[in-house]
């Protein structure tokens, strides 16, 4: 096995590089890098194809303990491996999707958690395309973000970053009404979005709603978040936007302001994996645009607040 996956970029989390799908099964996660970026929607707002090999490096500052969550460390449950990077196609995204598509069926075949390494947010629609292919029923998403991403096309692009969403709602896999979006606010949305997910019955949870009350409130809004993405349902995948953070968090990301905290989407992410997910990713973070490498860091730690709570659930069902 290989202990860096190009040049000296470490395996996440130290983890050696494993690209034999047929061992995938005996993994509880593993990681995949989706170095990826379309269409550029807005000015110098790009470098998200660079966010794989960032979180990596950052990667290897972290332990797998979690002292404020019982002590959990998640390398006492938990096999987990690092599977490179998907070999994209710059110049033709159809071709990238099916990829990816294939890819996620690979893994999601296996039993595995796949952690996805984004990528611009377009690549959940071919994740939950292969996800949809794989399990026998319909499946839900909770899509943790500060706009809907339901834009029914973008320019010319039906697969732009700010199009998931909509393409998402389309596939016959997946539950509409157990879409959820969480955390979403600004004027960088627009009325058609907030419409569409009126139109097709997803569930909006504003960031007014989450403000309104204290944090035992909010893990209300989380738990109802699950339960929706989970009611009838074969399984439930978690996607992050880092600008579901506020700015404050994410200087790596878009300019949006009256976000969630660290605390808050840490916790949810926790929560979430506590009651089981199928997959997760994490995306929109611009390496070039953060000189400290700051939003890199705080996606590792979303990823270790996922395996933590991976690694209780499998403890629970021992």
């Amino acid at each position: 096995m290989k202990k860096f996956v190009y040049g000296n970029t470490p395996g996440m989390l130290k983890q050696e590089i494993n690209e034999d799908p047929a061992s995938y099964a005996a993994q509880d996660a593993v990681f995949m890098g989706i170095p990826w970026e379309g269409g550029v929607t807005w000015s110098a707002y790009a470098g998200t194809e660079l966010l794989p090999k960032a979180i990596r490096n950052a990667s290897a500052r972290y332990t797998g303990y979690l002292p404020e969550l019982d002590d959990i460390n998640v390398w006492d449950n938990l096999k987990v491996t690092d599977g490179g990077d998907l070999g994209c196609e710059p110049s033709d995204t159809l071709k990238t999707f099916e990829k990816i598509t294939e890819k996620a069926k690979e893994l999601f075949a296996s039993g595995t958690v796949p952690i996805f390494l984004g990528g611009d947010h377009s690549i959940t629609f071919p994740i939950m395309r292969g996800l949809g292919e794989t399990k026998k029923g319909k499946v839900g998403i909770i899509h943790m973000d500060a706009h809907f991403d339901n834009r029914e096309i973008f320019g010319d692009d039906p697969y732009a970053r700010c199009c998931p969403l909509h393409r998402i709602s389309e596939l016959e896999s997946v539950k509409n009404t157990s879409i959820v979006h969480f955390g979403i606010r600004g004027a960088r949305n627009a009325p058609q979005d907030g419409a569409y997910a009126k139109k097709i019955g997803a569930k909006v949870v504003t960031i007014n709603d989450i403000r309104m009350g204290d944090m035992k409130d909010y893990m209300k809004l989380v738990k109802e978040a699950y339960d929706t993405a989970a009611d009838g349902t074969d399984a439930v995948y978690v996607t992050v936007c880092s600008d579901v953070l506020d700015i404050a968090y994410n200087p790596g990301g878009p300019l949006d302001g009256n976000g969630l905290t660290t605390f808050e989407l840490f916790n949810a992410l926790y929560y979430f994996a506590c009651r089981g997910i199928a997959g997760f990713d994490v995306v929109e973070v611009y390496p070039p645009m953060d000189p400290n490498n700051t939003s890199s860091h705080i996606a590792v730690q979303m990823i270790l607040y996922v395996l933590a709570g991976l690694s209780k659930k499998k403890a629970e069902e021992k």
